[in-house]
């Protein structure tokens, strides 16, 4: 009796069912993995907020009662503990801010990104003013998005480009095109601050990556981590290209989904 498979490649025949098998249960155990990563990050740094809450109040306490009547090192001692903990603070509220990303499961909507640029940039207005910033944008359009991430986005990007200016006043030009191959909208933020350095181009979108020391620039080095999720989230891609001491260009891609 001859066998039906005869002169197949046994290797062959098996190995497709099983690699798709193999591939499947990764991703499965990969999205459980991350999902269960997120919700340990959302509920170890809400439970932190209150302890450290605490310390820092004491610490206020101790300021207030006891500035000037010890020696200098001790308000020395105190300042540095009290710079600690709201840095802490900081740290834990942009900690629950990334991991929120993955937990809120809100659809997408027509949402007009013009609207959503102007809110972001009246949360901005404070620190437009006092940079002396100039602002411009194109029409941006309608476009099926969460409206909360998508601003959170915009405000990111204009913010970043605001902190880490030169010492010329920053000038920031938000353009949209669209591409038919493929159908999506991509995004570019534009400004002349003090620009990135080619081998940290990756490293930026990291979670508490920073390219500077906190004397220098503030923050704890998550925004541009919280805007490649978010535009991940989207289906879309985040990239820049950046020149030392001349500026840095964002890009970002919203696929159509209209």
């Amino acid at each position: 009796m001859v066998c039906p498979l005869a002169g197949h490649d046994w290797l062959t025949l098996y190995a497709y069912p099983r690699s798709a098998f193999w591939l499947e249960s990764q991703t499965t155990e990969l999205a459980r993995s991350n999902a269960e990563l997120a919700q340990f990050a959302y509920i170890a740094s809400h439970d932190l907020q209150e302890p450290l809450r605490m310390i820092n109040s004491y610490l206020q306490l101790i300021e207030r009662r006891y500035k000037g009547q010890l020696d200098k090192e001790a308000d020395e001692f105190i300042s540095f503990a009290l710079d600690g903990s709201a840095r802490m603070q900081q740290l834990i509220r942009d900690l629950l801010a990334y991991s929120r990303l993955g937990t809120r499961n809100q659809p997408a909507e027509p949402v007009d990104c013009q609207v959503i640029l102007c809110q972001a940039l009246d949360n901005l207005q404070m620190a437009i003013y006092e940079s002396g910033a100039v602002v411009t944008a194109e029409v941006l359009p309608t476009l099926l998005v969460d409206p909360t991430y998508m601003g959170q986005l915009l405000q990111n990007l204009v913010a970043n480009a605001i902190k880490f200016r030169s010492n010329r006043p920053p000038h920031i030009q938000i353009a949209v095109t669209y591409q038919p191959q493929p159908k999506e909208w991509l995004f570019s933020i534009a400004d002349n601050g003090i620009g990135i350095e080619p081998d940290s181009f990756e490293r930026i979108f990291l979670i508490f990556q920073r390219l500077h020391t906190r004397s220098e620039y503030p923050g704890t080095g998550i925004g541009l981590a919280i805007c490649k999720k978010i535009v991940d989230r989207h289906g879309g891609r985040v990239w820049l290209e950046s020149t030392l001491g001349q500026g840095t260009t964002f890009y970002f891609t919203i696929p159509d989904r209209s």
